[in-house]
């Protein structure tokens, strides 16, 4: 087999701080070998007046900064964090099958925004990026809705679905940007990212 082209990663170790297994999945997409940091519980609080736009990838770099003591010096770190915006609204995690109506309820028809931060760290240097995805819903009936929640549960997911299941394809009528983003890795950007560092 051929050498992968990012060889500037030879005799790196590439470590994943995420507990979500799209992450995971979307990263082994792009053939390198990486690691699963042990889970450090973050504070991923904002500040109030922040913009929209910036959080997701303030939140990546809190992360980063919860890890930066474990660090070595062959080590990459990427820490990543998702957020759906609606109509101004952060919508993150649905706490309850309520919370997850309420959200699907207010993408319904609408066009929304799937933005991701990350963060590559190494000892000697970090540095962040966000990509923004557009998603074009159609409008969803509250079957569709009861449908969705009851059968694929998704509690662990920014705005209450994942368009890799179902409801992306029964209900999202376009994206604009990357789809891989709305799964939660913009996993173009990261490869660019990841060519860059010595």
């Amino acid at each position: 087999m051929k050498q992968m082209p990012l060889s500037n990663l030879a005799g790196k170790r590439i470590l994943l701080a995420s507990h979500s297994p799209r992450r995971r999945e979307l990263i082994a997409m792009l053939g390198l070998d990486f690691s699963i940091a042990e889970p450090i519980e973050v504070d991923e609080s904002y500040p109030a007046d922040m913009p929209a736009d910036t959080v997701a990838e303030y939140i990546s770099r809190k992360k980063a900064e919860a890890y930066a003591a474990t660090l070595t010096a062959d080590t990459i770190l990427i820490t990543a964090d998702t957020i759906v915006l609606v109509d101004g609204e952060i919508l993150g995690k649905p706490h309850s099958e309520a919370s997850a109506k309420e959200m699907l309820r207010k993408l319904s028809g609408k066009s929304h925004k799937v933005i991701t931060g990350v963060t590559l760290s190494t000892v000697d240097a970090i540095q962040s990026f966000s990509a923004v995805t557009t998603v074009n819903f159609d409008n969803l009936s509250d079957k569709e809705i009861e449908y969705y929640i009851e059968n694929y549960h998704p509690f662990d997911k920014a705005g209450a679905y994942g368009i890799q299941e179902w409801i992306g394809a029964a209900g999202i009528k376009g994206i604009e940007g990357s789809y891989y983003n709305v799964m939660g890795l913009p996993v173009h950007q990261l490869y660019k990212f990841l060519s860059t560092i010595s």
